[in-house]
């Protein structure tokens, strides 16, 4: 039996195991250390996606002063995205926290190429944001207020 195989496009120094890693856009990196230290006591989330032409996780979209449905509404549901976001929380003390949430949405029928870039890519954006609240969502309905103030109040 002949097989062929398909040699690959991406250049070797981009590929870690056969998992692209892709980098983070200097622009959105920006974006990204100024959201970290906003002052702002509402919910907000930037949005980000994967450059497939150069390999690159770029901004695909900032939500100010939004909240659990409009983020969920604003994922795509046949592709994976990255989520940062700034959520206000009231504990039963009274207390108001803001914790930055990390959220990894790969819905389970989106393409499998984008589903290895995007998880490739995940530890590292996270290491760089140096974050700990770390979700995955493969179902867009999971995103609710109710799921992250329970996966957030330990």
């Amino acid at each position: 039996m002949l097989v062929f195989v398909k040699k690959s496009t991406i250049p070797r120094n981009k590929m870690a195991g056969n998992v692209v890693v892709c980098s983070i856009d200097s622009e959105l990196q920006n974006q990204l250390k100024s959201f970290r230290f906003r002052r702002d006591v509402s919910c907000a989330a930037i949005i980000m996606k994967v450059n497939k032409e150069n390999l690159t996780i770029i901004l695909d979209e900032i939500l100010e002063d939004t909240n659990a449905e409009e983020v969920r509404e604003s994922l795509p549901d046949h592709q994976p995205r990255f989520v940062l976001l700034s959520y206000p929380l009231q504990h039963k003390d009274g207390r108001s926290s803001f914790p930055l949430c990390f959220i990894f949405s790969s819905p389970r029928d989106c393409k499998p190429e984008l589903q290895m870039m995007y998880a490739g890519s995940k530890l590292s954006l996270v290491n760089q944001m140096e974050l700990q609240n770390v979700f995955e969502i493969r179902e867009l309905e999971e995103l609710t207020e109710e799921w992250l103030t329970s996966k957030l109040v330990h």
